[in-house]
């Protein structure tokens, strides 16, 4: 655990319950995104350069961020005090050695493989401030995760090594009272490497002096935060004034929700939940569990033993899959979520119509292909080229296209009657690609400036 220095954090009741543990699970999926890759061997070529979301390194290295900002908007409500948790990977290094201490790439013992590999070790700073305290100026959390070493005796046979290295950094923590007809809060979240990296250091270097899959969880009990992407129409110029590097803060927790956000090196959807039928932990959270578990039932007996030598919890995913019963598995074929629940005169009946409903062929009134479409009074049809201005909603993919020249491609409408405009960026270098599988992007009318 990290070091709590001045100014003092609140001590919380032991016995009040802490909504950031609320977010535990997805926080989880974050904190292990991309650990370890299928086929979970340390062999595998995907393996071979890790830590790629969150880390923040000492100063000096120069390729990657030193620091990470966090801006969102609060409404504090009846909201007291806000509450901080950053949580992160440590790297751990795993040297086995024989009876000399000679370092070794492996060691057998009793027919077990033991590898050289790096390990993850979670941490963990929480701390607690009051909104007045954070009005009057910027409240610092010291990090300090101590290095260390431990051996693990392996008989006649040698040790094997894990080892650790010091990281030193800062949380810093501050309001700032927004001018304007309501009473609304930035909240803003420094996440600072203070260590220093030595001149042309190495990465494999430079990765243990770092956090790694930095990112933090916020919680105002009694107050509310507003979403960056869909909040509502007055605070948008103060969403667009938030500042976010190397980080992304969304709504946490079920929807009915708000005093819950999740700052994350990944960008995520408001409210983020893990799957129901995800049983096992995969490290890929944007993967199909489905394949992923197929994947990992084929393997080699000789393929699986390396992945249990790799790392532990390499090996518990290899476990579990084998252990997994046939039902858990059939639960992971196939789920809809974004249908509409059928009405209270029971469920819709299949048309008789040979032609499905979602075939375009089913309405000869309607045509992706010639349809036209009024966009600000001009209209637009396949061919078009306009500007992408994505507006209340849109998710942050669509926002950094924002200002972006298009091709309009298609104008389709969908069975609740709206319409969408199909487009392909111009200039992008997988248009043709994308073109040749009919994968566009998707926009409402009013999304789109028609170009002369």
């Amino acid at each position: 655990m990290g070091d709590l220095l001045d100014p003092d954090p609140l001590d919380p009741d032991p016995l009040d319950p802490d909504p950031l543990d609320d977010v535990a699970a997805v926080a989880d999926a974050v904190l292990f995104e991309g650990y370890l890759l299928y086929p979970y061997r340390a062999s595998a070529q995907k393996n071979r350069l890790r830590w790629q979301f969150g880390v923040l390194t000492p100063a000096g290295e120069g390729t990657e961020p030193t620091a990470s900002r966090t801006e969102c908007l609060l409404e504090p409500g009846t909201a007291t005090h806000v509450r901080i948790r950053l949580r992160c990977l440590q790297l751990e290094s795993r040297t086995p050695r024989t009876p000399d201490e000679a370092a070794v790439g492996e060691l057998v013992v009793d027919g077990r493989r033991h590898l050289r590999f790096e390990e993850g070790v979670p941490r963990q700073v929480d701390a607690e401030f009051a909104v007045d305290d954070l009005l009057r100026g910027p409240c610092t959390v010291d990090v300090r995760f101590p290095g260390g070493t431990t051996t693990e005796t392996l008989g006649a046979a040698g040790s094997i090594e894990r080892r650790c290295w010091p990281v030193e950094g800062r949380v810093v923590v501050s309001l700032t009272d927004l001018p304007g007809p309501y009473l609304v809060h930035r909240l803003r979240v420094d996440v600072v490497n203070d260590g220093i990296a030595g001149p042309g250091a190495p990465r494999e270097e430079v990765l243990r002096t770092s956090l790694i899959a930095a990112h933090t969880v916020l919680a105002a009990p009694g107050g509310a935060f507003l979403s960056l992407t869909d909040g509502p129409r007055w605070a948008e110029p103060a969403a667009r004034g938030c500042v976010n590097e190397h980080t992304w803060p969304v709504l946490a927790g079920p929807p009915e929700r708000s005093d819950l956000v999740l700052s994350s090196p990944i960008i995520l959807a408001d409210h983020p939940q893990l799957a129901p039928e995800s049983t096992v932990d995969l490290f890929d959270g944007l993967e199909n569990d489905e394949i992923l578990t197929l994947r990992t039932l084929v393997l080699t007996d000789e393929e699986k033993a390396e992945a249990r030598a790799t790392d532990p919890r390499a090996a518990g995913i290899i476990d579990a899959v084998d252990a997994m019963p046939p039902e858990i598995l059939e639960r992971l074929h196939g789920a809809i979520r974004s249908m509409r629940p059928a009405g209270a005169d029971g469920p819709a009946v299949a048309p008789a119509e040979s032609v499905p409903w979602w075939d375009p062929g089913r309405d000869a009134s309607v045509d992706p292909d010639t349809d036209a479409v009024a966009v600000r009074g001009v209209p637009v049809s396949r061919g078009s080229h306009v500007l992408l201005r994505p507006g209340r909603g849109a998710d942050a993919q669509d926002r950094f296209l924002d200002g972006v020249a298009a091709t309009v491609q298609a104008v389709v409408h969908d069975v609740d009657g709206g319409v969408h405009v199909a487009v392909s960026v111009d200039g992008d270098p997988a248009a043709e690609l994308q073109l040749a599988h009919g994968r566009f992007r998707y926009f409402r009318p009013d999304e789109l400036e028609p170009v002369p």
